[in-house]
């Protein structure tokens, strides 16, 4: 076995190979941060707004200027934080250099938020291997997690990068617009190191199958508690070797919520011990006296802030003056709270919502409306300790809900539509008015807002009304078709009915009726002709011997071909499968002349055309159609403009890919690639069972998927999430990212 010494010296060489792997990538990293600036493609991707195309361009000049001296910065820093050991310097770092409060510039501020972005889009990447990672190299230091400061973290590489790109004298603004690509090649730069790390450590033979359950405490009573009772949850992530595609992204992306919660719980109870006694789920605190006072004040001060200064105007923002406004409240509340976990509880909401109010990709007018939100939240997460145990907490569940459903528009529009803010406010000032009931008003609300998100894409949203009521028309259709097809088999199950028109009724007649009844109604004298055509095409098609039947048929057969083919018409068959249908039908009719086709006995034929008069009463339940990708047919006529059903596309999906397709929420954002297109949607309706689902970008075109081939979609990587991970797991990142660097501010 190896020694301390020894595997202190592992560690030390995980690091240099990470160290080594980063500078190595470095230079191909600045020409490629170097050519988007002037890539004509990037340009007009970000061209909306009218200043950055010139800003862009003046940022490639500095780049050429200034390129060699950000590089050579970025490699001193690693460098000489690899030289430090375990830790990175903190030179530099705004979080430590002091303990007294003082005011901040703004340069500085916007700096460590453009630097917190980089170090979540790194993580967000990165994350497998970080985790895998920092797990080995713990174990060889024989401690139970990173510190703060350490090299291998990304927030500080990310410290690094933004520090020597204004050393070098390039400006913060431009480190804005570049975010993109930042982002992107840091992160795959960033994975790669962390996977030669890996690699390396592995051929070592340091934890080739990781496994943490060993670290899992329990209570007395055998019952995993407080944040260990989470660690199960992200072991099952982190012994997974890495993403892949299909299921197992969802099943990733399910397991990182959990993870995050996990490490926001460790990082609580290192700080406030006491804090794991009390986070069992479903155990109640009882809140200071002192503290509840003080949260019912700040939340009438903030109400009166806010509609004074910001609320329902057209330039409603969260300013930096009401950021401010905030921190002073919580420092307030803090002074009122009587416990390290009150005063932790405080620190902790106010950094969620930090990070909310300041998300650029919710719309200006709905982030006032969230800030509105933030002592409601903390009064439940005081009393409430399974808030910070849970991803499925109300609460939780509301604001990522109402962020979902926002965050896809463009974050420089003043509103989202007057019905949709509409509906955030009156839930923000419902939750206002019941202080005292918790996790049942959220809950409430949360069913309530779930509702307005139905019936607002059916009736209220001029963009998607009419694709929801052409997706319900061809749900109904299709629905309608199978049931007609299911009956009518039962039907002609025992009855001598000639093969060809035996197949033309399941496959096309069917498909007809079900389209009269959508358009004209089940008791339509349309719909009923319809169903009495079916009754004389399976009587013409039966054996005719005496000479007054023939003479029946011809004088029968010219109008019953005539309907026919106008029903077929109606249901948008094209006009040569008409005319192969009709010549199917005329062979099926001259064997009835030729006596070749079997008689049906007239009480047979009797009791069959009562059925059929009677088929809707006899249709089989609904719920129990499975609608069938095969049987998706296309609008015809006018309404293929406003609906489009995606027929093609896509890989064989997972029953993983088959679930999550089930779970997908109305009102989410995605981006879907379709047609040589990538683009916003919104899923703005699903079908019963959710067999159908309908997306809507935002010009407003509407995109019908089945369910089977929605899964496809998001197997093969075509239709992703917009946000990769709700509002509340990311805002918990970034508080995680600011209480690494100073776990202290807990309890300040």
């Amino acid at each position: 076995m190896a020694t301390v010494g020894d595997q202190a010296s592992l560690a030390f060489q995980a690091r240099r190979l990470y160290t080594e792997e980063l500078v190595k990538g470095l230079p191909a990293l600045l020409a490629t941060v170097a050519a988007w600036a002037v890539a004509p493609e990037r340009v007009a991707a970000v061209a909306t707004d009218p200043g950055i195309v010139g800003r862009l361009r003046d940022t490639a000049i500095a780049l050429k200027a200034h390129g060699v001296a950000w590089h050579d910065g970025m490699v001193a820093a690693l460098q000489e934080a690899l030289r430090h050991g375990a830790s990175a310097s903190r030179t530099g770092d705004p979080g430590t250099t002091t303990k007294k409060l003082s005011l901040v510039d703004d340069e500085t501020i916007e700096r460590e938020i453009v630097t917190s972005r980089l170090a979540l889009a790194i993580i967000d990447r990165a994350g497998s291997e970080f985790n895998d990672l920092r797990t080995r190299v713990a174990l060889l230091e024989r401690r139970e997690e990173l510190d703060p400061h350490d090299l291998l973290r990304t927030h500080v590489l990310a410290r690094f990068v933004l520090q020597a790109w204004a050393d070098a004298g390039l400006d913060d603004s431009a480190a804005r617009d570049m975010q993109p690509v930042l982002h992107e090649e840091f992160g795959i730069l960033v994975q790669e190191a962390y996977h030669e790390a890996n690699r390396w450590l592995v051929s070592q033979r340091v934890l080739p199958d990781i496994d943490l359950r060993p670290l899992i405490r329990r209570s007395r009573g055998g019952v995993t508690t407080g944040y260990a009772g989470l660690v199960q949850d992200e072991t099952r992530l982190m012994t997974r070797s890495g993403g892949g595609a299909g299921g197992d992204d969802h099943s990733h992306a399910g397991g990182e919520a959990m993870a995050v919660m996990s490490r926001l719980n460790r990082m609580i109870e290192r700080q406030v011990p006491a804090f794991a006694d009390t986070a069992r789920a479903g155990q109640q605190r009882t809140v200071s006296p002192g503290l509840a006072d003080a949260i019912g004040q700040a939340q009438q001060g903030m109400q009166r802030r806010i509609e004074r200064h910001d609320a329902g105007s057209a330039t409603a923002t969260i300013s930096p003056a009401l950021l401010e406004e905030l921190n002073l409240r919580k420092q307030a509340l803090k002074r009122a709270a009587e416990t390290p976990v009150e005063r932790a509880t405080i620190e902790i909401v106010a950094l969620l919502f930090q990070s909310i109010l300041t998300e650029e990709r919710i719309p200006s007018a709905v982030r006032v409306w969230f800030a509105r939100l933030q002592m409601p939240v903390l009064r439940v997460a005081v009393g409430e300790p399974d808030f910070f145990a849970t991803v499925d907490h109300p609460a939780r569940r509301l604001i990522d809900r109402m962020g979902a459903c926002v965050m896809g528009f463009d974050a420089s529009a003043s509103a989202v539509g007057d019905a949709l803010e509409g509906e955030i406010k009156r839930v923000v000032q419902v939750v206002e008015a019941y202080p005292d009931t918790g996790r049942r008003v959220f809950q409430t609300v949360l069913t309530e807002f779930e509702r307005f998100l139905e019936n607002y894409f059916k009736s209220e949203n001029a963009a998607t009304k009419r694709g929801v009521s052409l997706a319900q028309q061809v749900e109904q259709r299709e629905t309608l078709a199978i049931q007609y097809t299911i009956e009518l088999r039962k039907m002609l199950n025992e009855v001598p009915v000639q093969e060809g028109v035996r197949q033309f009724l399941f496959q096309v007649w069917a498909d007809v009726l079900a389209m009269s009844a959508v358009r004209h109604g089940a008791q339509a004298e349309a719909t009923k002709a319809m169903r009495k055509a079916a009754t004389d095409l399976i009587w013409s098609a039966g054996a005719k011997v005496s000479r007054e039947e023939r003479a029946e048929v011809i004088r029968r057969l010219p109008p019953l071909l005539k309907q026919l083919r106008d029903g077929m018409e109606s249901a948008g068959v094209p006009v040569a499968t008409r005319d192969e249908h009709v010549r199917s039908l005329n062979d099926s009719l001259a064997a009835a002349f030729s006596a070749k086709a079997a008689a049906i006995p007239a009480e047979r034929f009797e009791e069959l055309r009562e059925r059929l008069e009677a088929l809707e009463e006899l249709l089989p339940d609904a719920s129990d159609v499975q609608l069938d990708q095969t049987l998706m047919l296309d609008i015809s006529g006018d309404d293929s403009r406003d609906l489009e059903v995606v027929g093609e596309g896509g890989s064989m999906p997972t029953p993983a890919m088959l679930s999550w397709a089930r779970e997908l929420q109305v009102g989410s954002w995605y981006m879907l690639e379709y047609k040589d297109r990538n683009e916003g949607v919104q899923l703005a309706w699903q079908g019963m069972r959710r067999h159908l689902s309908l997306f809507v970008t935002a010009s407003g075109r509407c995109l019908l998927f089945e369910q089977h081939r929605l899964a496809s979609y998001l197997q093969a990587g075509l239709l992703l999430p917009a946000q990769d991970e709700a509002l509340t797991v990311r805002a918990t990142r970034t508080a995680l990212a600011k209480l690494d660097v100073d776990p202290s501010r807990l309890l300040n």
